[in-house]
């Protein structure tokens, strides 16, 4: 497989050999780097001509300082006090018996802190910079591969479940601990969001219940996504991405995502009903 890291930041540089760029600092952080200048705008528009192009686009630093710790910290008061009290339709698991590996979390909206967050500014004007309308912001969702586990993440699309049309939509999804190809980082197809939603099949993986099967991914064309604390991947709901299984011995993959939907975006109601039916009995079956 051909790595293909330098195409993944916004100024389309070589992120080998020069520095990897930044998102401006919200107002409660220091502007080590850069500021709110005329550059910004000049720079909705470099992530936009990236996605639009790409189907994702890497923003480095986007949550930084407090913003990154408020995050964080909440994160950790969520696993410890609310996930004890959840159902199996909110927390997964890879073995149910062993709540170290906890794997996935949904509908985080239940928690006050998590419910208000949907709101976040800083979230907001991003996915509007790069989708170019209104958005509407879904339950935060956390994901995390734990060390030492097996699971992957199947090659799939999120439009698959989602089922929007226009397909005006994406996901922001944010690095809590480092990741790199050893515990499981995301890999995207590069141009796959430009064909539509393709013919997916049951996968057996809980969280993710279905997945493109055969040869739907070429190797060429896919990129292998490493990022820091705080850095933030942005994917298009058609592109096509997936994750290998956590190898290493004492290292968590944890990201922080939500989706934002453009204004424009109509729910195919039949579509989705067909997916949550195939979803809760996959939870079923998978216990």
């Amino acid at each position: 497989m051909r790595e293909r890291r330098g195409r993944l930041c916004l100024n389309g540089e070589n992120s080998a050999r020069r520095p990897s760029c930044r998102f401006p600092p919200p107002s409660n952080q220091t502007a080590d780097r850069h500021t709110h200048t005329n550059r910004c705008g000049r720079m909705d528009n470099e992530l936009k001509t990236h996605f639009d192009r790409d189907g994702f686009v890497i923003v480095r630093d986007f949550l930084t300082g407090e913003a990154f710790e408020e995050v964080r910290e909440n994160l950790d008061r969520y696993v410890r006090d609310v996930v004890p009290t959840l159902g199996p339709e909110k927390a997964y698991y890879q073995d149910k018996d062993r709540p170290e590996t906890l794997k996935q979390l949904q509908g985080m909206g239940v928690d006050p802190f998590f419910e208000a967050y949907r709101q976040n500014r800083r979230w907001i004007d991003l996915a509007e910079a790069i989708l170019g309308e209104p958005v509407e912001t879904s339950e935060p969702e956390w994901f995390n591969k734990p060390p030492k586990t097996e699971h992957v993440t199947p090659p799939h699309q999120d439009n698959y479940y989602f089922n929007l049309n226009p397909p005006n939509v994406l996901t922001i999804w944010v690095a809590i601990d480092p990741v790199d190809e050893e515990n499981g980082c995301l890999r995207y197809v590069r141009g796959s969001h430009k064909h539509g939603v393709l013919p997916h099949s049951r996968s057996n993986v809980l969280g993710f219940s279905q997945h493109l099967p055969g040869n739907e991914i070429v190797a060429d064309d896919e990129e292998i996504v490493t990022l820091s604390p705080g850095d933030a991947a942005v994917h298009h709901g058609n592109t096509i991405h997936r994750a290998d299984a956590n190898r290493t011995d004492d290292r968590h993959r944890q990201a922080f995502a939500m989706v934002m939907r453009g204004e424009s975006c109509e729910l195919d109601e039949e579509a989705h009903a067909r997916y949550l039916a195939t979803a809760a009995k996959q939870i079923e079956d998978l216990g």
